[in-house]
């Protein structure tokens, strides 16, 4: 039993999908699993496990930014024995290409965030995504019928950045997206030799100013939800 989770051993699946909103993963549950109970309202940071298609599944609320995420992350790896963790969240688009609720598929992603840099000494690592479970989720898009977003997001440690302009340099080296948890669960889980991926839908556009409603992220987000539950029973577990 974690302390910021404290479910009792075996509740929680080895597939289990975070989102960084509670009531998002409220919303997975009922929408997505059958026979889903309950397991920690700690924090009002929601848990959840029901199954999928006949396998567990649970879906773990992380809340914003990477302290909190890797807190949440940290304890399903370690404490619980999760193989697969899937973040499910927004991102706000940096690429032209990009569209509203389009879903991006997170092959990498660079961080102004100071969390590895102490974890590595100074260097610079390079936080990547897990390839098998990748491979899944951009076959379950195709399967779909639409086109697999893949590139490097930003993971920013603030959400009201002070040098907006700094974001010019990023998409000039190809970063899509910004969001502001993955690099810090691809680290944790690749240290943990477990498998991660992040899957995000376009919440709003940084450099168009589109976006969308409070409820309209809570709730309509469905797509990236199926993607990667997808991508997880496609994927053998560890």
């Amino acid at each position: 039993m974690s302390i910021h989770i404290s479910a009792a051993p075996g509740q929680i699946a080895a597939r289990t999908l975070m989102p960084g909103d509670p009531l998002r993963a409220r919303w997975i549950a009922e929408k997505f699993l059958d026979d889903a109970t309950c397991y920690s309202e700690v924090r009002n940071m929601l848990g959840y496990t029901g199954t999928f298609r006949g396998e567990p599944v649970s879906v773990q609320g992380s809340g914003m930014g990477q302290p909190s995420a890797a807190i949440y992350a940290n304890e399903l790896f370690r404490d619980y024995d999760v193989q697969q963790l899937v973040r499910v969240g927004s991102c706000g688009g940096l690429s032209l290409d990009l569209n509203l609720r389009d879903v991006v598929l997170a092959i990498s992603a660079a961080t102004d965030a100071s969390m590895n840099r102490h974890r590595f000494h100074g260097f610079d690592y390079a936080a990547t995504a897990s390839f098998d479970l990748l491979r899944a989720a951009y076959d379950a898009t195709v399967a779909k019928g639409d086109n697999p977003v893949v590139g490097q997001v930003f993971t920013s440690d603030s959400f009201y950045h002070p040098r907006p302009e700094l974001t010019d340099i990023l998409i000039e080296h190809g970063v899509i997206a910004v969001e502001m948890e993955a690099s810090a669960l691809y680290t944790l889980a690749a240290g943990y030799r477990r498998q991660a991926l992040a899957v995000c839908t376009v919440s709003d556009h940084v450099k168009t100013g589109e976006q969308t409603s409070s409820q309209e992220r809570e709730q309509t987000f469905g797509d990236m939800v199926e993607i990667a539950l997808e991508a997880m029973l496609a994927t053998p577990l560890p």
